[in-house]
């Protein structure tokens, strides 16, 4: 965690002097820090995978859910990401934009659960 502040506040304090006069250059070191602590993440991602398919062999049948259930936290935590850098390059449309398909993804994406839950709805009450 202490590399990543670092490369944060590192990106800042090299943005911030550009900013007044080279906007342009300060979006770079703003995204390219951005990138680098992307490229951290991804590294302990891939532990949440490895940790995630050994869980998933012990619930059979039911498996299913913990991968919709990784898409929607996938989902959830790359439109944030995008979102946030277009917001901070000073384009708020655009990451309103990825924020709300993003949104419509996870509804997309859990409609198996919500079918499955009003299955399950219906057998009980008997219709």
């Amino acid at each position: 965690m202490l590399k990543i502040a670092i490369i944060g506040v590192m990106a800042v304090f090299l943005a911030l002097p550009l900013k007044e006069s080279k906007p342009e250059f300060s979006t770079l070191i703003i995204i390219s820090g951005c990138m680098l602590i992307l490229g951290c993440a991804v590294s302990k991602i891939a532990e949440i995978i490895r940790v995630i398919t050994k869980i998933n062999k012990y619930m059979g049948e039911q498996s299913v859910y913990l991968g919709i259930l990784f898409k929607i936290i996938s989902i959830t935590y790359i439109a944030e990401f995008g979102a946030s850098l277009c917001r901070d390059s000073g384009y708020s449309a655009i990451g309103n934009q990825v924020e709300f398909f993003g949104k419509i993804m996870i509804l997309a994406v859990s409609m198996p659960i919500i079918t499955t839950l009003f299955e399950t709805i219906t057998s009980i009450i008997g219709k």
